[in-house]
């Protein structure tokens, strides 16, 4: 991927970049694969916004990810690239020989064409799908499982890749992008590879509208708020918070303070939490 710059015409414009898209090869979805994906803009099953900062963005339609890569020994052909709405990977349409159509997140380096397959036994190359316990130690790794055949869920934003450092018993130890370690069940799947689309992180928004459009609306800062709306208002003129921390509109801690539960069951599985 790469990214398209813009001349300062407009304040819109200046330090505004986009993707160039040059590796998408398809531009309309393969419609067995979509479903509605209805917005709720923020708001739980009682009507109560629990998400604030959401609402209006454009439409949009999901895609089926295959994120279980559950086809096991059939492979299949890469038969387009394609964007996603709902993430900032790019997507992989793949056709197997058993005529099934499935979207796979899209690896670096993954051309159309491209035979991949899932299976103990496949080859280690960029899009395949193996058990950790049969991936070579060193080798980048996304889309990875956290329990057996539940399906991939860490690993999987534009650029993202981890690496596998140990193997002891039933658990491989990962180096996650976030810099933590962490041991996974031998078991579970991951795919070869980096994610791809990797310069997603150097997008420019460049104007509020462009934020509208993906859905975001605008965030007042506490500061500048009266006292009966944050607990960092009020004051005469440009103020300090007022407080030894940060907090948030309800009075708890913000900005860097650490919010994982002490007692989460997964905390066991970590050699090495983030920075």
């Amino acid at each position: 991927m790469a990214v398209r710059l813009y001349k300062a015409y407009t304040p819109g414009t200046r330090n505004r970049t986009v993707s160039t898209f040059h590796e998408i090869t398809k531009n309309k979805p393969e419609k067995s694969l979509l479903k509605t994906k209805k917005s709720h803009q923020g708001h739980n099953n009682r009507g109560i916004i629990t998400s604030r900062h959401k609402g209006g963005g454009h439409k949009k339609r999901y895609r089926i990810i295959d994120f279980k890569r559950n086809k096991l020994n059939i492979s299949g052909k890469v038969a387009s690239i394609e964007y996603d709405p709902n993430r900032n990977a790019r997507i992989a349409l793949l056709h197997y020989q058993d005529g099934e159509k499935r979207y796979i997140l899209h690896p670096r380096s993954l051309q159309v064409g491209t035979d991949i397959i899932s299976g103990p036994n496949a080859p280690i190359e960029v899009g395949n799908a193996l058990p950790l316990a049969n991936i070579p130690l060193g080798t980048a790794v996304h889309n990875i499982e956290l329990k057996p055949k539940k399906g991939g869920q860490i690993v999987r934003a534009a650029g993202a890749y981890a690496q596998i450092v140990a193997k002891e018993g039933n658990f491989i130890t990962l180096k996650l992008p976030s810099s933590e370690v962490r041991t996974i069940h031998k078991a579970c799947y991951a795919t070869i590879g980096q994610v791809g689309n990797i310069d997603a992180s150097n997008i420019t928004i460049g104007k509020a509208g462009r934020n509208r459009w993906l859905g975001k609306r605008p965030t007042v800062r506490g500061v500048v708020m009266n006292p009966i709306d944050h607990p960092h208002g009020g004051g005469e003129g440009r103020s300090p918070i007022g407080r030894s921390h940060p907090v948030t509109p309800w009075g708890k801690p913000a900005l860097g303070s650490k919010t994982r539960n002490k007692t989460k069951y997964s905390n066991k599985y970590i050699l090495r939490h983030r920075k």
